[in-house]
């Protein structure tokens, strides 16, 4: 029983992220600079470098992992747009980084890679979705970066 409560909480935070949690359902941040970030206990992302370019969103991103996460990877991001649909990442045009599950803990730091979206609409309000891999209650959190 308890497996499929799991599923659907799973299922539902799929279809409608940051829906669950603390609060509104996202973790807080703790501090981080400089902005935009998102600190999630201890795991930090940067984002940096905001373009569009017909129809891709383009950012510069870096993670450092203080935490018990062990990895970054592309599936841990999603880009909401203003009508609070997501898009996931892409790696299909040009400049943006090829890049899969990535390995380190202990304070290291990955990138600066440019992660890109085709989003719907580049209207604003844009925020970035981050559901890192730190246990199965913890964590998501959105960051508004334009």
């Amino acid at each position: 029983m308890a497996v499929v409560a799991v599923g659907v909480v799973a299922a539902l935070q799929l279809a409608n992220p940051g829906s669950f949690g603390a609060g509104n359902g996202q973790a807080s941040s703790g501090p981080c600079s400089p902005s935009p970030c998102l600190n999630l206990q201890g795991y930090t992302l940067w984002v940096s470098n905001v373009t569009d370019e017909g129809g891709v969103l383009k950012m510069r991103v870096k993670f450092r992992n203080s935490s018990d996460s062990t990895h970054a990877s592309p599936e841990d991001l999603a880009l909401i747009d203003a009508q609070q649909r997501s898009s996931p990442s892409i790696q299909d045009a040009p400049g943006c980084t090829h890049w899969s599950r990535t390995e380190f803990n202990h304070g290291a730091s990955y990138g600066p890679i440019t992660v890109c979206f085709r989003p719907a609409s580049l209207d604003s309000p844009l925020s970035v979705h981050w559901t890192p891999d730190m246990g199965l209650f913890c964590c998501d959190s959105v960051l508004r970066i334009r």
